[in-house]
């Protein structure tokens, strides 16, 4: 695997305006979350994610191709995080035409990650 990019304010405006592919956020949001790849296993450890992750999803889940997983994801963030896209980046959302599924699924892991940062 890939170096990941360090999580920064710039890393963050960079998952917005889909400049990182959507591998590299996904591993983004799996390491912060606590998952490991074993090279030498060739396999996902999750013994570092919390227990509701471990359960649900033993491998990390593709939070792009995965409502459920995105869901969940939303819902582990904090309510007095829920604005930090607005209130520590500046984010005002994407226009109307740019309403989809994938876009509106790296809003949600950058603000995942955000209050990851915040927390930390």
């Amino acid at each position: 695997m890939s170096e990941l990019p360090p999580l920064t304010e710039e890393t963050l405006w960079d998952i917005l305006n889909d400049n990182l592919d959507d591998e590299t956020v996904n591993r983004l949001v799996w390491y912060y979350l606590g998952y490991r790849y074993d090279e030498t296993t060739q396999s996902w450890d999750a013994s570092q994610t919390d227990s509701l992750w471990q359960e649900n999803y033993p491998e990390p889940p593709d939070f792009i191709a995965s409502r459920p997983a995105t869901v969940k994801l939303t819902r582990s963030i904090p309510k007095e995080h829920k604005q930090l896209l607005k209130e520590k980046l500046g984010f005002k959302g994407y226009k109307v035409g740019e309403l989809i599924p994938r876009l509106t699924r790296r809003a949600t892991m950058t603000n995942w990650l955000l209050s990851y940062m915040e927390s930390a």
